[in-house]
């Protein structure tokens, strides 16, 4: 492959990631007695209280889907927030905590480790892919402060919401850039190749105006934005991040998304730039994003502790960490 040629390493294991319509984000809480006579909270309270939140998640939204990643959101302690990241060795009677469980359909999953692992690569682990792609898009204070990064595809729009560093919603959407194609091919009456170019700005000699060219893409970026603008008042986020919307995906390149985004969500908006240290030049286009940030959260310990990944740093990772520290930020 073009990884082994350029690292000059052959590839035994990787980090993967899932995205598409069957990713999606489950909030859920529970509550427990802490155990100790003391009242202090231990390791097994915390364990205990984690699986029993995932265990009330709704069995008809959890059926024929596998959690990859389990995030605590928060906790309290006799109903006061904990502000802590964790509420090891503090003291009280009731222990509740909030999640964030962020599925894929089982059947998908197992189709991609069954692809993966007959190329003879093992996978060390799996995550969401908009996630994975916050780690070269997004910086540490964006995510502090709140910030979404909205992936606009062909097929469908993602969302994820970060605050205090981490993720606290996940959505994706059936609607895409390839709706806008098809309208423009409508709206225009020209062939859908034709209809591609327009829509990222091509404009030509065509004999068409572009107020009508800018109606249909607005009407149907609209569509898509009160999707996400509904999204953020469900969970309490409308015009409530500070550092704003980030776009990426094919959709991103449409001229006038990100005046567009600003306007309908009431927040800053930017087209996402990959944050790739002193080799910058050497990849700058956003379709690498996923991959690079694979490649990230594979030596960063604290973000697989943030995201409920396992540690899996190991012997084999250790021999391409020069190479891959070449293109850290």
């Amino acid at each position: 492959s073009l990884a082994e040629k350029t690292s000059g390493v052959k590839i035994h294991k990787a980090f993967i990631a899932v995205g598409g319509i069957g990713l999606q984000g489950l909030t859920s809480i529970a509550s427990t007695i802490i155990s100790r006579a003391d009242s202090e909270i231990t390791d097994l309270d915390i364990t205990k209280i984690s699986e029993e939140c995932e265990e009330g998640i709704a069995t008809n939204l959890i059926q024929n889907r596998r959690v990859l990643h389990s995030i605590p959101l928060s906790y309290k302690i006799d109903g006061k927030l904990v502000l802590a990241k964790s509420p090891l060795g503090m003291k009280g009677s009731k222990l509740e905590i909030k999640m964030l469980f962020v599925t894929c359909l089982e059947s998908h999953l197992n189709d991609l480790l069954q692809a993966v692992e007959e190329s003879g690569i093992e996978v060390i682990d799996v995550l969401a892919s908009p996630i994975a792609a916050s780690f070269v898009t997004l910086s540490k204070q964006q995510k502090i402060a709140g910030s979404v990064l909205v992936n606009i595809g062909a097929e469908t729009i993602s969302m994820v919401v970060f605050e205090n560093n981490i993720p606290i919603s996940l959505e994706v959407f059936a609607i895409g850039s390839t709706d806008i194609t098809h309208d423009i091919a409508l709206g225009l009456k020209i062939p859908l190749e034709e209809a591609e170019n327009v829509k990222l700005g091509a404009l030509g000699s065509n004999s068409f105006s572009k107020k009508k060219l800018d109606e249909i893409i607005e009407a149907r970026l609209s569509d898509m934005f009160e999707l996400i603008l509904n999204h953020l008042k469900k969970i309490g986020r409308s015009e409530l991040l500070p550092a704003g919307i980030f776009l990426s995906g094919g959709g991103g390149a449409i001229p006038t998304v990100e005046n567009f985004a600003k306007m309908a969500l009431n927040l800053p908006s930017r087209i996402v730039e990959l944050n790739m240290g002193e080799k910058k030049n050497h990849i700058k286009d956003s379709t690498w994003a996923v991959a690079y940030g694979l490649c990230v959260l594979g030596f960063s310990k604290e973000e697989k502790v943030n995201l409920g990944l396992r540690n899996t740093m190991n012997k084999s990772s250790q021999i391409i960490l020069g190479w891959i520290k070449k293109f850290l930020p």
